[in-house]
């Protein structure tokens, strides 16, 4: 699948741009590349690029990276909405308000009354409760008898 993405070029901490037309999969070193079809020096803010041919490819079905939907936006290309660069992190308010429509659900789907044999099993239950505290005092453990200290000579 083809997209159109920036390719960087230029000296260390001279950055510039290739606009490109490359595969997704691979990174367009060396002029590993469709068809270059705009340059962007964003050190000098200077933008060049050849409108007919993206519009030409978008037609084609390629798609261009964040970055490069953005910049044609902006330019006024394509006539979409710019793509956020970092999503926004939900606030607290709209976190406890799915937790509490979550707890409503999970109350709804609880039966109201328990069956009858459930209720029964709980009487029961205590009463075992009450006999094992019992049998632990009978059963306490043997003391050992303590050992003589040796005496040094």
């Amino acid at each position: 699948m083809l997209v159109i993405r920036l390719f960087r070029v230029g000296k260390k901490n001279q950055p510039s741009f290739k606009m490109v037309v490359t595969d997704k999969r691979n990174p367009p070193r060396g002029g590993r590349f469709v068809e270059e079809v705009g340059f962007w020096n964003p050190l000098t803010r200077e933008k060049t690029f050849d409108a007919e041919r993206i519009k030409y490819w978008l037609s084609k079905g390629v798609k261009p990276s964040k970055t490069v939907h953005n910049f044609l936006v902006a330019e006024k290309v394509i006539e979409e909405k710019k793509i956020p660069k970092h999503k926004k992190a939900k606030k607290k308010e709209e976190v406890k308000e799915e937790k509490k429509l979550e707890k409503q659900e999970k109350v709804k789907e609880k039966p109201k009354e328990k069956p009858k044999e459930e209720i029964e099993k709980k009487e029961k239950e205590p009463e075992k409760e009450q006999k094992k505290p019992e049998e632990k005092l009978e059963k306490k453990p043997k003391e050992k008898p303590k050992e003589k200290p040796k005496e040094s000579s």
